[in-house]
């Protein structure tokens, strides 16, 4: 009997270590889609947003202001506001089968009309994984104080 047992038990454990190395895949590739939608922003590429954001996407910005999909993207596109930097870091990825929540820093530095920025953010975004690919739901973002 004791064969069958240490069977299952080595069948679990290659169970376990499938899942964890998927787990640690999506936590990678919501990781790698969200720095391509950063250069989206940099780079005026309304396209990566749309190809990587769900079409019912929420954005709740740092004044409280809710906009969507076609707003954002037209931003983008626009260019206005530039950003010569568009970046998240220290960034946590906490998977919830097929969801997921993202909490970071984004740092922007750009130009709005005639006036320059430069500020922190943190913020929340939301996944979900559909047909074998995540997309981003929703964020919320909060500006962080500047730093004294």
């Amino acid at each position: 009997m004791k064969p069958q047992f240490s069977l299952l038990a080595a069948l679990l454990l290659v169970a376990s270590a499938a899942h964890a190395r998927d787990a640690e895949q999506d936590k990678q590739e919501i990781l790698r889609v969200e720095a391509a939608l950063c250069r989206g922003f940099e780079t005026g590429d309304a396209a990566v947003l749309r190809a990587s954001i769900d079409p019912t996407f929420t954005f709740v910005d740092s004044h409280g202001a809710i906009t969507d999909l076609a707003k954002t993207a037209a931003e983008v596109e626009s260019r206005e506001p530039s950003y010569e930097e568009f970046r998240n870091h220290d960034q946590t990825v906490r998977l919830y089968g097929d969801a997921a929540v993202v909490t970071g820093i984004t740092s922007v530095r750009g130009q709005s009309g005639a006036d320059k920025f430069q500020a922190d953010f943190t913020y929340t975004d939301t996944w979900i994984r559909r047909d074998g690919r995540w997309v981003m739901v929703a964020t919320h973002a909060s500006r962080l104080p500047k730093p004294e």
